[in-house]
């Protein structure tokens, strides 16, 4: 069966459709098919992201490895009811067109939409993106101004946990795991960082998602955006540009270190060896 990987977060500008580029290229670059959704709709950045990459690797005349991209269309119909039923069927389509993938990777808009929700029902896997601030994290839960302590789930964690519940009533097997991966952290604010790591760890034990280190606040994932490139495309024989630092390499091991504590499907070892 395809492993659905949503990518997941209300708030906008947490790296969503950079941690789900990079995880295809690294799912499709160990061997895996990989399918790509992009349900939001308005900014399409993950939609850019591949034309971009498509374009570089033809101008170049570089093959760069490409996911199977399924097609999600938004309804315009006045009744709320019907749009939503052709939004629901539109996203059961795009999935079933990548039924032949081992995995298919679904980034969400930063808000809460129709689209993405039913996309959380779906999930075998959550990665929330989530920027190192405590703006960010009340996107999870709210704290007490007084206590700072934690005083409840936000309404995020609360969709990510009827997802759970109405997932586990359907009798597919398996749960939802939700990873929270922590990005942009900064070794500047120290202070900050210990704060919110003790949060967080009070947190996921609450409501039960795991812990991932995201990705470090560097301007090369913005720089490779306009060539549809990922650090994993970086260096080695036949790569369209070379690791030009130390802190390039030092990014690359983030993205392999972050899909490492994903903890995904290995494939079936008697299904390769035939």
């Amino acid at each position: 069966m395809t492993h659905v990987i949503v990518l997941g977060n209300e708030k906008g500008g947490s790296g969503k459709s950079t941690t789900a580029m990079h995880l295809i290229v690294a799912l499709l670059r160990s061997g895996r098919k990989v399918g790509a959704v992009d349900l939001d709709l308005r900014q399409r950045s993950l939609t850019r992201y591949l034309e971009n990459r498509r374009k570089f690797s033809k101008i170049k005349g570089k093959a760069l490895p490409l996911p199977v991209v399924s097609q999600v269309e938004t309804s315009s119909l006045d009744s709320r009811e019907e749009s939503k039923h052709r939004e629901t069927e539109s996203l059961q389509q795009a999935l079933i067109a990548l039924e032949g993938c081992d995995f298919a990777v679904i980034d969400c808009p930063g808000a809460d939409t129709h689209l993405a929700r039913l996309a959380h029902l779906h999930a075998d896997t959550i990665v929330t993106p989530l920027n190192d601030s405590f703006v960010d994290f009340d996107m999870l839960a709210r704290l007490d101004p007084e206590t700072g302590r934690v005083a409840g789930p936000s309404l995020y964690s609360e969709m990510v946990w009827t997802a759970r519940k109405e997932r586990a009533m359907t009798g597919v097997p398996g749960g939802i795991d939700w990873i929270v991966m922590r990005n942009r952290l900064s070794a500047t604010r120290a202070r900050n960082k210990k704060k919110m790591g003790e949060k967080l760890e009070d947190l996921a034990a609450r409501i039960g998602f795991r812990l991932a280190r995201g990705f470090g606040d560097r301007v090369i994932y913005r720089e490779l955006f306009p060539m549809g490139l990922t650090l994993l495309d970086l260096g080695g024989k036949g790569a369209p540009m070379r690791l030009s630092t130390m802190s390039h390499i030092t990014a690359r091991l983030e993205i392999r270190s972050l899909v490492a504590a994903l903890n995904l499907p290995q494939p079936d070892v008697r299904e390769e060896a035939a």
